[in-house]
């Protein structure tokens, strides 16, 4: 029997884990929209899986993971956040909030948490706390899709 989220409580139906513990490749679809060569579901497990922390939104109705967050750090000075993403059905719910409140909370007592965004989402991260600031990056597109990475 599938549950309906309520029209009340916009996260209804949407349990939120730190860990990725019962995610196959098979609940991964449909991220990284707009990507010319985006991972395969295989590739964006193992990028969470090698990742310092983990969050995941999912509905709990499917299993499907609907948004996910992800840091890379050194677990005492730094964190780094290098991806947050929400499939587009399910964004307006207040997921991505959700998601970096428990991101951020994990990371409370490091002195930097950073990351580079897009100027349209940068309200988002400013809506949390971020403060904006000079972001220097260096993109090989050759590998985006991180199949000629070995873990």
């Amino acid at each position: 029997m599938q549950s309906s989220p309520s029209t009340d409580d916009p996260l209804s139906g949407i349990a939120f884990r730190s860990d990725l513990t019962g995610v196959e490749a098979e609940h991964l679809t449909g991220f990284f929209v707009g990507w010319p060569d985006p991972p395969e579901t295989h590739r964006h497990l193992a990028i969470l899986a090698g990742s310092h922390a983990v969050e995941v939104a999912v509905d709990e109705s499917t299993g499907q993971v609907v948004g996910f967050i992800n840091a890379i750090s050194d677990g005492i000075l730094a964190a780094y956040i290098p991806l947050l993403e929400v499939l587009p059905a399910y964004q307006g719910r207040g997921i991505a909030r959700t998601l970096i409140e428990r991101l951020l909370a994990r990371y409370a007592d490091l002195y930097m948490i950073d990351l580079c965004c897009d100027e349209n989402v940068a309200p988002v991260y400013e809506s949390r706390g971020f403060q904006r600031a000079l972001c220097m990056a260096r993109r090989n597109f050759d590998r985006q899709s991180a199949e000629a990475v070995s873990p």
